[in-house]
């Protein structure tokens, strides 16, 4: 099962990729968690993105795609695979494509976990955050309830960055909904309801 997660930041998509992975031992491959892991490891790849992260520029597609397929020649990506925050527009998804079709895979879902954008800022900036470990819970948690650090909102979990946000995505990400739709993949789910149920409809929408 190879599957492309959509969805706005705060939908909720992290945590239906875990349950995925969970249940069909696919691999959840973030583009975040890959560039972080490539600067890390000093990998030739890693560093080329790290002289455009210093420079606070974006790291370029080509760099992004390399990481992505090297990732998904990995042994454990054989099985299966979710891949969460990329392709950001069209002409990813495009490249994605040949790439895949190279390697003689193809995707089997884009799955959208649709959340409306009013929710979505609800959401995020009623979430704090823990200075020490990470841990996110829900205003009114003021001591981190794994580690005992301070709780705090984050400045990305502000209403004014959210909102900035969404737009960046409903621009740049939102018209590979219309892409996926075209190529017949596309599989919707509300996620504005509790996790398991949303999970559910997702298992069933994958599986049918």
């Amino acid at each position: 099962m190879n599957i492309v997660l959509l969805g706005a930041p705060g939908a909720g998509k992290g945590t239906q990729a875990q349950k995925l992975v969970e249940e069909f031992g696919l691999v959840h491959i973030s583009t975040g968690d890959l560039l972080r892991a490539a600067v890390k490891a000093q990998s030739k790849l890693g560093l080329e993105a790290k002289s455009y992260m210093d420079a606070g520029k974006l790291v370029p597609d080509a760099l992004v795609i390399n990481l992505v397929k090297e990732r998904l020649m990995a042994d454990d990506a054989q099985a299966g695979f979710i891949l969460d925050g990329f392709p950001r527009n069209t002409a990813q998804a495009v490249t994605l494509d040949s790439e895949l079709a190279a390697m003689e895979r193809d995707l089997d879902a884009a799955l959208l976990v649709d959340v409306k954008p009013e929710v979505i800022v609800t959401r995020l900036s009623s979430r704090r955050t823990c200075r020490s470990c990470g841990y996110t819970a829900p205003a009114g948690v003021d001591v981190c309830p794994r580690c005992g650090g301070e709780m705090h909102q984050r400045d990305d979990d502000k209403p004014e960055t959210i909102q900035r946000r969404l737009d960046v995505y409903q621009t740049q990400t939102a018209p590979l909904i219309e892409y996926y739709r075209g190529h017949s993949i596309l599989k919707e789910v509300d996620g504005d309801r509790p996790v398991d149920e949303v999970y559910a409809d997702v298992k069933a929408l994958l599986t049918a």
